[in-house]
């Protein structure tokens, strides 16, 4: 049974309830919370995106799940919550990425792209006949030779982090940043930290299948995905 003073104010994203929410808004973001845990770690060298893909049947292909998105050379994307909402976005980000290229001739600002991405995801929160975004992006990319980390939420809110989490781990994950995180770090040390992270998240239930790590380090401002290998050594690595 829902209280009597909310009933009937979440059924439409235009209504505040008497005590200023947004219901909609606020079932988004625990459609976010309920998703697969993401990592994202800034540190000297470069950033590192790290995502638990958490595969559910030994009859699924773990290629199959897509978590990490590259949007231009130097962004990528990493995802928690709905994937087909995750993907709409991506490809929304990809268009903003090629405008700026024709328009200006140069690549898009990380914070640029973040701040378009989280307007039009606003703007989903103010008008009826659609609801939001059931989905949080970590965005990383360097401009300028400085390394940029963004968080996006449901509500539009845009938040830059030296190292985060979203899914269902994220207290976990933000416990351990809290105690242990250094920005004078390694790409290397930041991707131990960040599995280190994804351990505490899941209690322990991941393997070189179910990870999916991307990096961009400033030595070479190219964003790319880690194959499998890559993947496997650094599993093996943090477990020793």
């Amino acid at each position: 049974m829902q209280p009597q003073y909310q009933m009937g104010y979440d059924r439409a994203i235009t209504v505040f309830s008497p005590d200023g929410r947004l219901y909609q808004v606020e079932y988004a973001r625990e459609a976010v919370k309920r998703g697969t845990t993401a990592v994202g770690i800034k540190c000297v060298e470069g950033v590192v995106l790290i995502v638990d893909k958490r595969v559910s049947s030994r009859l699924l292909e773990a290629s199959s799940i897509e978590k990490i998105f590259k949007i231009d050379e130097h962004i990528g994307v990493a995802s928690s919550g709905l994937v087909g909402d995750a993907r709409a976005l991506v490809d929304r980000a990809r268009v903003e990425s090629q405008i700026s290229r024709v328009t200006y001739d140069e690549k898009i600002d990380v914070e640029a792209l973040s701040k378009k991405l989280c307007d039009h995801m606003q703007t989903y929160t103010q008008f009826g006949g659609a609801r939001p975004y059931g989905t949080a992006l970590l965005i990383a990319g360097i401009s300028d030779g400085e390394c940029r980390l963004f968080e996006t939420d449901p509500s539009g809110t845009l938040l830059e982090y030296k190292a985060t989490g979203i899914g269902i781990g994220r207290p976990a994950a933000m416990k351990l940043f809290e105690e242990e995180y250094k920005y004078d770090s390694t790409v290397s040390d930041a991707i131990i930290l960040g599995l280190k992270a994804l351990r505490d998240a899941t209690e322990g239930k991941f393997d070189v299948n179910t990870v999916e790590i991307g990096v961009i380090e400033t030595s070479n401002p190219v964003f790319r995905k880690m194959s499998k290998e890559e993947v496997a050594s650094f599993v093996e690595l943090f477990e020793k």
